[in-house]
């Protein structure tokens, strides 16, 4: 990072907020000319907010003095992203947990992404783009979020993501639609409606990011031999085939290659 970049992740403060919400981050490069970086699949959904950009059709955002933040929601993700940012960044990005931002914005497909929707009013990223300060973002957006909170129920969303990410066994669509009561093609039709990715895919990338948090965070030394075991491939050929899926990389070289930033599990590879 240039001297005064800045990449800050800090959670949500309000309990009602942080039930949805995993954390933020502020990430600020005063002095960028271009900025490459690639995010893995995450069973996560994100808003970007970026105070004075546009995005083209490539995808890459520019910098532009004076033009209207750019809002942007990237859903669950079973590929990877690929992020080029030239000019100046000033970005704040809220990153949700698994339907968590159906709990604040009503009548939207979450399924795909989102490019220059109006999620938060022009006053509201005034204030925003105002600070630097980590505990005034926090307090402004937990604050932004509280207002449009409207619980969103969904029983058959609600007890698979529970059981889905407190299970490491592989999981049988079928035995998990009879818990429900429900049709495995029922199932299959509520995920891909809400977020896009079959059950099958959404638990697979889920156990994709357990196993990489695992190795990076929690214990590095575990080899990836023995996380294989763990979280219930068949052997380690099948775990390196599923990041490869993933990824087009080994796990080895996926951590090898990749950045931590900040205090989450914020991990990218930087071009």
């Amino acid at each position: 990072m240039a001297v005064n970049d800045i990449f800050k992740t800090f959670k949500p403060q309000n309990t009602h907020i942080a039930k949805y919400v995993d954390y933020y981050y502020l990430d600020v490069k005063p002095d960028n000319i271009s900025h490459e970086f690639e995010c893995y699949p995450h069973f996560n959904t994100t808003i970007s907010l970026y105070q004075s950009h546009i995005r083209l059709g490539d995808k890459t955002v520019i910098f532009q003095e004076n033009t209207s933040p750019l809002q942007i929601f990237t859903p669950i993700r079973d590929k990877l992203l690929s992020v080029k940012q030239k000019g100046k960044v000033y970005k704040i990005v809220i990153v949700f947990k698994p339907f968590g931002v159906q709990q604040f914005f009503k009548n939207i497909d979450f399924s795909d992404y989102l490019i220059d929707f109006n999620f938060f009013n022009e006053k509201e990223l005034k204030s925003l783009f105002k600070t630097k300060d980590t505990a005034i973002l926090t307090e402004l957006l937990d604050d932004f979020l509280l207002k449009r909170y409207n619980k969103h129920k969904n029983i058959i969303l609600e007890k698979s993501i529970a059981y889905i990410l407190d299970n490491h066994a592989d999981l049988l669509v079928e035995d998990l639609s009879l818990q429900l009561n429900i049709s495995r093609r029922h199932l299959n039709r509520v995920f891909k409606h809400h977020f896009g990715v079959p059950v099958k895919k959404f638990q697979k990338i889920v156990i994709f990011r357990q196993v990489l948090n695992q190795k990076l965070f929690e214990n590095p030394e575990k080899s990836f031999t023995a996380l294989a075991h763990e979280f219930y491939y068949s052997d380690q050929s099948h775990l390196i085939k599923t990041f490869q899926h993933f990824t087009s990389k080994s796990p080895n070289k996926l951590v090898n290659e990749g950045t931590h930033l900040g205090n989450e599990d914020t991990f990218w590879k930087i071009s």
